[in-house]
């Protein structure tokens, strides 16, 4: 690397090859920075975290914690293990995920969940309402993302979403592949009148050759069939790319130019660089950082978005994310929203009235950003020039386009001072919130802390 190596922290993470948790180092080499760390039985583990322009130290933030609100687990190990959530976790939850199926209609080769390997029983509607109220008595509602799996495999899902509105919660999004949006006419309908209000669709390319490569199969045509029949039903979709370096990482800009021409119905666009857990390649390639991401946005975009129009997120750990948002103007450029504003997590108590709770904000925020557009007759044409202020604010709100990205962790990279501030959490399948990262946290052989047959597995601790 050609630069003299700078101690810039001290953290703890976890060996790749049997999960113990082992103290580990960031190294800056000039403006790239890795995680060094050694486990008494496997050996020295060296892995790029950031490389930069932008600074890693310019990217970071001070952090204050704030303790959880209900649902917490004893100590015993403490970080990964104790997961529940414990009471030395820094942040409150905002998003959860309902894993509601193991099964899928996909074997992807990159899949993080390493669906439909020992499938186990759904589970049913009674088990689902039962963690509605088990995260209303943890200081919810919360935003709900439903899971899988592939979620619409279950017939149900309009049940479950009606089922968590009448008890209050007021935001459900749905991670899908979108073959049955594609291929069941009707069935976008059906989902927005039981009151889904995002589609969160696996999005990776443009060239079926790469979806063969990373889902198995061909899926452009059902992709696009997928944001059509969303767009009819006036169903907000935010397309979710996971980016691998070498495999379609040149497609950045592609992705968002096909977002923009496609707004108001388009949401968003959510980059994800490829973590190694659940199933994943024999041979783990370039890892593409935040930086990495942000400078091909700029570079691919002919610099209609730029580096700085981006900040780390407000709720997680600032090394975990990036936002931006976009305004399409009646000419058809696109302008910046610099304004960088907060969804009041980690605050224990709010600041102004409009934050009543750190949850309610974090609803707001997200609901503003993804939820569903407008129906198509109700569409203000973009050439079409506001002739009052409400007007104004409608086209702010439908031709806005949410651009961010989330860099999760895996057993290479994970710090566990990242992982304390982690604010996505998953209902366990014995009724346990689990920090993304640490669910889905997969060692080089396969086992994982909470996830499948390996779930709950502890004396790993040192």
């Amino acid at each position: 690397m050609g630069k003299e190596p700078i101690l810039i922290g001290e953290t703890r993470s976890v060996c790749p090859e049997c999960l113990l948790r082992i103290p580990a180092r960031k190294i800056q080499y000039g403006d790239q920075v890795y995680l060094e760390k050694t486990c008494p039985d496997h050996g020295f583990f060296k892995t790029l975290i950031w490389n930069g322009p932008p600074s890693y130290a310019a990217w970071g933030r001070e952090l204050k914690p704030v303790t959880p609100i209900g649902c917490l687990s004893a100590v015993h190990q403490g970080c990964p293990y104790d997961c529940g959530i414990c009471p030395q976790h820094g942040q409150h939850t905002c998003c959860v995920l309902f894993e509601i199926t193991d099964r899928c209609n996909l074997h992807c080769p990159v899949c993080f969940a390493s669906s439909t390997q020992g499938v186990p029983d759904d589970p049913d509607l009674d088990e689902i309402s039962s963690w509605y109220d088990m995260l209303l008595e943890c200081g919810g509602p919360f935003n709900i993302q439903l899971s899988g799996g592939e979620p619409s495999l279950r017939d149900d899902i309009p049940e479950i979403i009606r089922i968590g509105r009448a008890k209050g919660f007021p935001f459900f999004q749905l991670n899908t592949n979108g073959l049955r949006l594609s291929r069941e006419p009707g069935y976008a309908e059906v989902l927005k009148e039981a009151g889904l209000d995002c589609v969160f669709l696996q999005f990776d390319t443009f060239h079926d050759k790469i979806y063969e490569d990373l889902r198995g199969v061909a899926l452009l045509e059902d992709k696009l069939r997928a944001i059509e029949h969303c767009a009819c039903a006036g169903l907000g979709v935010v397309l979710v790319p996971v980016l691998l370096a070498g495999i379609n990482d040149n497609e950045i800009g592609d992705i968002l130019e096909f977002a923009v021409r496609h707004m108001p119905s388009v949401r968003g666009v959510h980059f994800q660089p490829i973590s190694y857990f659940g199933r994943y390649p024999d041979k783990l390639g370039k890892r593409l950082t935040i930086p990495d991401v942000l400078r091909n946005i700029e570079l691919q975009t002919h610099h209609k978005m730029q580096v700085s129009d981006f900040k780390p997120g407000t709720a997680e750990h600032p090394y975990c994310s990036f936002n931006g948002s976009y305004l399409l103007k009646p000419d058809g450029t696109l302008k910046s929203s610099k304004k960088q504003e907060t969804c009041c997590c980690g605050q224990e108590e709010p600041k102004d009235k409009k934050c009543l709770n750190a949850s309610e904000k974090a609803r707001s925020y997200v609901a503003k950003r993804w939820s569903h557009a407008p129906m198509p007759k109700d569409i203000m044409p973009r050439d079409e020039a506001p002739d009052s202020f409400d007007a104004m604010l409608t086209r702010i709100e439908q031709y806005s386009l949410a651009v961010s990205g989330m860099a999760f962790q895996d057993a290479w990279n994970l710090d566990l001072e990242r992982l304390r501030y982690c604010y996505i959490h998953v209902v366990s399948k014995d009724t346990r919130l689990i920090p993304f990262c640490a669910y889905n946290l997969t060692s080089w052989t396969g086992h994982s802390l909470y996830r499948g047959k390996e779930a709950g597995k502890r004396g790993l601790a040192r």
